[in-house]
């Protein structure tokens, strides 16, 4: 049984639940400007990364097992669970007096935003009548956008004028005014059945997430590739993953229902989300350094780099929200999906001496094919499930979506490296990659971003060094091009299906 007929104030619920996905979301991006200051003051420079991987991997652990649990148990204990844990993780982060610390604290937020942001999805499909679910599934897709936005640009200016402290100390009054809305006016009235709890599933996904994300922050960085460690961390994924699978065809309530992706639209939903991911995710970090290191851009935040493509996204989530009702899913998704692949294969044919207009249409065009996706794939990937099915599903949906990103930023990374060092090879030959009389390693791209180490290379090996990275940067597209391919033809198997009567979920379960 819906509630949608009987959710008074809905209005306040549905801003308490924005406020816990930008929150969540925000909170991915938000640290990484302030990162300088805190490992200035804490130290730690050899452990930083694990302040942003301790964050992703409890977040990304926990979304399908909060998902099911709210499945099995009501959204709104495990949403409030979510704030409070969120919150307790926040206050502690401002008062880290080592790294160390603040990545076991950031660990405790991530499990927090692990339930706020699948969590937040399925209340609003529960209480939300049809006709205005299209219009907030943009609006819910649009925070997604404004928190890569928001998050560094706030950050940024937090850092400069307050404390960094205060990047984390932000989300108590957010956390207490989100909590306030949804305890005091969300009235559940979905029947949950009591399941069993599928705790062979839980251990073995969470340990093989942990094993595959740490392997993946870590390779290639503090560990080499071929090292015990990371090859140790990847077998005990492989292992672990068997494991799971294996958990789930014999647990009566799993945590990951393979049955669902017997259905057409949501595993062609699911599909969408991983590739597209991992196309956008090669955007957001790789444009910035061309623009920065190739361009000589001066060092803006990555934030207002990316404007162009994320108000591009937002504009095409809400609309996509707004047009579910009245078009098939598929109908949104191809035609903006390859806008995806054309702006992605542009940025592949871009020149050292490319326009920045030229580069801001091609975001633009980047930003357009993806919006779509944060509305459009989270309402497509419930359709037709039960009230009781769509935690666990909105929690699949946005797990695969984060992984596809944190293999993405991974394999690119890969990819980009082994361009660029290939490509400077001859350059640095006999310079151990440094120009004469400096230290600077330029074959690192960061080394490229600031205006005042430019001015210390030589104008003849700075163009080589520009062209380098030009190379590498648009061979990474060229790359990337093929996932968001992948992703257009998933969409291209969707079917027929529109957010209209037979969204409310009239199905058997599947199990």
């Amino acid at each position: 049984m819906s509630s949608a007929q009987k959710t008074p104030n809905l209005g306040i619920v549905i801003a308490g639940l924005l406020l816990g996905i930008l929150m969540a979301s925000m909170d991915s991006t938000i640290v990484a400007t302030a990162m300088g200051n805190i490992v200035g003051e804490l130290g730690g420079m050899d452990k930083f990364v694990w302040v942003t991987s301790a964050y992703l991997v409890a977040e990304m652990a926990g979304m399908p097992i909060f998902g099911k649990l709210s499945d099995m148990y009501g959204r709104k204990k495990f949403f409030i669970f979510g704030i409070i844990v969120f919150m307790t993780g926040s206050a502690l982060c401002g008062t880290a007096d080592t790294i160390t610390q603040l990545a076991a604290y950031r660990a405790l937020q991530g499990i927090g935003g692990g339930a706020l942001v699948p969590i937040a999805f399925a209340i609003m499909f529960d209480a939300v009548p049809l006709e205005t679910r299209g219009k907030l599934g943009g609006a819910f897709g649009a925070v997604f956008g404004l928190s890569s936005i928001f998050g560094p640009l706030l950050g940024a200016y937090i850092t400069d004028h307050i404390a960094w402290q205060w990047v984390f100390y932000i989300n108590l009054p957010l956390g207490v005014i989100a909590f306030v809305m949804v305890v005091s006016f969300y009235r559940e009235s979905v029947e949950h059945s009591k399941q069993p709890i599928d705790w062979p599933g839980a251990g073995t996904l969470l340990g093989a997430v942990i094993s595959l994300m740490f392997a993946l922050e870590l390779g290639g960085k503090e560990y080499a590739w071929n090292s015990a460690l990371i090859l140790g961390l990847f077998a005990a994924f492989a292992v672990l993953a068997v494991l799971f699978l294996f958990a789930e065809t014999k647990a009566k309530e799993p945590i990951i229902s393979f049955a669902l992706f017997r259905q057409r639209l949501y595993a062609s939903s699911i599909l969408c989300a991983l590739f597209s991911g991992a196309a956008f995710i090669a955007a957001s970090v790789y444009i910035p350094i061309f623009i920065q290191g190739v361009l000589g851009g001066s060092a803006t935040n990555s934030g207002l780099v990316l404007l162009p493509m994320m108000v591009a996204s937002v504009i095409t989530a809400s609309t996509g929200g707004f047009l579910m009702a009245k078009t098939s899913y598929r109908s949104l998704m191809v035609p903006t999906l390859a806008l995806l692949v054309l702006g992605t294969g542009l940025v592949a044919t871009l020149a050292p001496d490319a326009s920045r207009l030229l580069v801001t249409l091609y975001m633009i065009l980047i930003g357009l094919g993806v919006g779509a996706s944060f509305s459009v794939l989270s309402t497509a990937a419930i359709h037709g499930l039960t009230p009781q099915q769509r935690g666990s599903a909105s929690a699949t949906l946005n797990f695969i979506r984060s992984l596809g990103m944190t293999i993405g930023i991974t394999a690119f990374g890969i990819i980009q490296s082994h361009y660029l060092s290939s490509k400077l090879t001859e350059v640095f030959t006999g310079t151990a990659g440094a120009a004469p009389g400096g230290a600077l390693d330029f074959k690192d791209p960061h080394a490229l971003l600031s205006p005042e180490t430019r001015a210390q290379i030589p104008p003849e090996i700075l163009s080589k060094i520009t062209d380098g990275l030009s190379f590498s940067i648009t061979s990474t597209f060229a790359w990337a091009a093929l996932p968001a391919l992948l992703a257009l033809l998933a969409a291209c198997f969707m079917g027929r299906q529109k957010m209209d009567a037979s969204a409310e979920g009239q199905m058997p379960s599947g199990h």
